[in-house]
């Protein structure tokens, strides 16, 4: 249990786990075969809390779900935050372990890629900055470590979050939709979209939002940009890949329009 990031980045560097909240990692452990298991915890790292100025929000790679949700300053990722397992686990979760969890779970971090998230990364040279959309794609080398989250907070109205589950409490999703976007003049001038549930890692739906761009934000035109990406979705306990493309440009509508 290193007392600063530095520390624990030396522990990671000789093949230990990262340990944050535990949630995911811990029962996984619990059911493997197997005992030479290293883990370093971030409890004590200094890697917790968050700030917010001038429309800047910095999360600390410890921060838990529960703290994002109680902060006032952050109320549009308070709903993507309770669509999150249960309050006991959103309590011992953390923010940057949610970013590193398999689908069909890392609601939040879809949340925080419609948001162009960037991560300061920690490795043997010093801290570094990595757009969270590269880390989604290809993962973060052995031995380095996600210290802080940044982006910029959304204008307000601009942050839309869908989530489809079999249940409200702890189930993964069916599909989970976040995006930032903007409205002038009856048009979309801007926007980004992921979508999580339709492939084994999240993406950004760049042509659906091709199609939006430049148009209005009507059923018609939602419905063409549910139809321009090409996912791979998969079968799992709470879905078939086949209902997944099935609900999911309903679900981008709901996501959209709130209907």
């Amino acid at each position: 249990m290193p007392d600063s990031a530095d520390a624990a980045r030396t522990y990671l560097r000789d093949g230990a786990l990262p340990l944050g909240g535990g949630t995911h990692l811990m029962p996984r452990l619990n059911d493997a075969a197997g005992t030479d298991v290293r883990l370093v915890s971030l409890r004590k790292a200094g890697l917790r809390g968050i700030q917010v100025q001038d429309g800047s929000v910095a999360i600390g790679a410890a921060t838990t779900l529960a703290d994002v949700e109680d902060d006032p300053r952050l109320p549009y990722l308070s709903p993507c935050v309770r669509s999150i397992a249960s309050p006991p686990v959103r309590n011992l979760a953390t923010v940057a372990g949610n970013l590193f969890v398999p689908q069909p779970y890392g609601d939040l971090a879809a949340a925080l890629l419609a948001l162009d998230a960037e991560l300061d990364v920690l490795d043997a040279d010093g801290v570094r900055g990595e757009p969270l959309e590269r880390i989604a794609a290809g993962g973060l080398p052995a031995g380095e470590l996600v210290t802080r989250i940044r982006f910029t907070a959304p204008e307000q109205g601009a942050f839309r979050f869908h989530k489809a589950a079999r249940r409200h409490l702890n189930s993964g999703s069916i599909v989970t939709i976040a995006a930032r976007i903007a409205v002038e003049d009856g048009v979309v001038a801007g926007v980004r979209l992921a979508v999580g549930g339709m492939a084994r890692r999240l993406v950004r739906a760049v042509e659906a939002e091709r199609v939006l761009l430049g148009e209005p934000l009507t059923p018609e035109v939602i419905a063409r940009a549910a139809a321009a990406d090409a996912f791979e979705p998969f079968d799992d306990a709470y879905a078939s890949a086949w209902y997944r493309a099935r609900v999911y440009p309903v679900h981008l509508r709901r996501a959209l329009l709130g209907a």
